[in-house]
């Protein structure tokens, strides 16, 4: 039974949930009427739940994440939340979804209530990742031809979001993250990755690891971006495995790493001498994915 009910809704004063009259739809769904229903607990506050983690799951947001999420090898659709009145539309992005996968629908204030803002979207999501990929077992899965994105001290979800975009935008086989890099399953970081982050293949370093020596050893060839590179980008051939790595904006990569390193910069005018990381990562990747001959070995 739908109950009309009056809660605070943070930052926006009081609202009224009047009785709802939802139209009919095809999709199966648990009808959601009451914001503290212990079912849809993990969407409950999910700000909040962005600082504190969610013990191995992730939540994703918007329809064109939901709709590469519910498709995702990698990933594991746990369970969906949407306004009700997006139902009928989301139907072909729930499709692919195991018949056991619980949907909620709420109505639109409901949800705003669930999740402690207005979720203009109205489609969330729990997520969790099928396994945790070793590093070099990923490494060894590479085919003859690959790019690699390595990233280093990234702890910007923005950042981290928009380099995973460009990683699949440009056909990068994988990603390695070092220790201290953010989680690129945070919601914003998937979400500014447009849901890339849940269909590249990515694995994390342990703080002894070195990338470098880990891509060599595996016959992917590391370059390291940097304003002071001993090639330009445009004079840079294409190894047939190439390993880009990516530091922090500020500090960038360490000494010791670039020099395991053949090192490349970007030129610029006017006395720039780097551009955001996550917009430096699309010129190299765009250059070695269309635009780099091969590199000829003797």
């Amino acid at each position: 039974m739908v109950k009309a009910d009056v809660r605070s809704k943070p930052d926006h004063g009081a609202f009224t949930l009047a009785p709802a009259s939802p139209k009919p739809c095809n999709v199966t769904h648990i009808l959601i009427t009451d914001p503290d229903d212990p079912r849809i607990a993990p969407y409950r506050s999910i700000r909040e739940r962005d600082l504190t983690g969610r013990e191995g799951l992730f939540m994703a947001e918007g329809e064109v994440v939901l709709r590469l999420l519910a498709r995702s090898p990698l990933m594991r659709t746990v369970s969906v939340l949407v306004a009700q009145k997006r139902l009928e539309a989301l139907a072909d992005v729930l499709a692919p979804l195991p018949a056991d996968t619980p949907v909620y629908a709420a109505s639109q204030a409901v949800m705003d209530a669930i999740v402690g803002f207005p979720i203009h979207r109205g489609i969330l999501a729990l997520g969790r990742r099928v396994e945790q990929i070793e590093p070099e077992t990923m490494l060894a899965a590479l085919p003859p031809r690959a790019l690699v994105l390595g990233l280093v001290g990234i702890a910007n979800h923005d950042n981290m979001g928009g380099l995973f975009r460009n990683a699949a935008a440009f056909g990068a086989s994988a990603v390695l993250l070092d220790s201290a890099c953010c989680d690129p399953l945070y919601r914003k970081a998937i979400r500014v990755s447009v849901g890339a982050a849940l269909t590249t293949p990515f694995a994390r370093l342990r703080p002894d690891q070195d990338m470098a020596d880990m891509m060599s050893a595996h016959g992917v060839s590391p370059l390291a971006l940097s304003p002071t590179g001993d090639i330009a980008l445009a004079d840079l051939s294409r190894p047939p495995r190439a390993g880009l790595l990516m530091g922090a904006e500020g500090p960038g990569l360490p000494m010791e790493l670039m020099r395991k390193c053949r090192t490349v910069s970007i030129p610029m005018a006017r006395g720039f001498d780097s551009l955001n990381v996550a917009v430096a990562s699309a010129v190299v990747l765009h250059h070695l994915a269309f635009a780099a001959q091969e590199e000829t070995r003797p």
